[in-house]
């Protein structure tokens, strides 16, 4: 499920793949259901692509995502907006990740990612088959 759910940098919100053509992809976005093409010079990334960095070997995002559902019973994650709040947050669903590397922004935007999958139904974590 997460590799048709794509991050597209500089546009908000996340957006689920629709359609492919020449040069470029359709896409819906989550948020309010609006499609639009993504062309070949945007940065897009899927969900299934993205890792977290730990002391030891990066855990994809969907073990985070995983993580989190585990700890939140599969509800959305409520966390103060305090940046020391977000940090001991990541430490209580990912303890060993690299805290040098992986910015208050980046658990901010993990968090906002797991809250609006849960909001729409995509909470299903699980690794694709091939």
């Amino acid at each position: 499920m997460l590799k048709k759910i794509l991050s597209i940098s500089g546009k908000p919100g996340l957006f689920k793949l629709v359609s492919q053509a020449k040069g470029m992809i359709i896409v819906e976005s989550l948020l309010n259901g609006r499609r639009m093409p993504a062309y070949a010079h945007d940065k897009v990334s899927s969900l299934a692509d993205i890792s977290i960095y730990t002391d030891g070997e990066d855990v994809p995002l969907r073990d985070v995502f995983a993580s989190i559902k585990e700890k939140e019973n599969g509800k959305q994650v409520q966390v103060k907006a305090d940046n020391d709040s977000y940090k001991e947050y990541m430490a209580s669903v990912l303890p060993d990740y690299d805290r040098e590397r992986v910015y208050v922004s980046d658990i901010k935007r993990v968090i906002n990612w797991y809250n609006l999958l849960v909001e729409k139904g995509l909470d299903d974590f699980k690794e694709e088959e091939a």
